[in-house]
């Protein structure tokens, strides 16, 4: 596997990432940062961030599997949340769970989660970018 994902000693372990990611693989892929947007390009959960992360993250996958990568194989995450307050952590929770469930994987790479301003649209208000690396 190209990714090795560790909680070393003197750090805090978070329950849905790993704070260090270690690749070995030799390609990379970059996802673009995805939207709550369906393959028709209409937004999916307007005003629901847990829904709009759900599909942020489905999205995300998609993309992957058009690479021939995989969640197993994320190096990193990085997640921007519009107006991003820590009482949205449950939804931005609840919207990976339900991902996960779905896709039938536990994204658990380093994340860097950011409040921003806005997005691309109003109607957006979550966006994940990714980077993997693949033997």
């Amino acid at each position: 596997m190209a990714i090795t994902l560790v909680n070393p000693a003197g750090l805090p372990e978070i329950d849905v990432y790993r704070q260090v990611s270690v690749a070995s693989g030799t390609r990379l892929v970059f996802v673009a940062g995805q939207v709550a947007w369906d393959a028709e390009g209409a937004t999916v959960g307007a005003g629901d961030l847990a829904a709009q992360v759900e599909q942020c993250y489905v999205n995300v996958g998609t993309a992957l599997a058009a690479a021939g990568a995989t969640f197993a194989e994320v190096a990193k995450l990085n997640v921007h949340v519009v107006d991003w307050t820590p009482d949205k952590m449950p939804l931005l929770l609840d919207g990976i769970a339900r991902a996960s469930a779905r896709l039938g994987v536990t994204p658990a790479a380093p994340a860097t989660l950011l409040g921003v301003a806005a997005l691309d649209v109003p109607e957006h208000l979550v966006e994940v970018e990714a980077t993997a690396v693949v033997d």
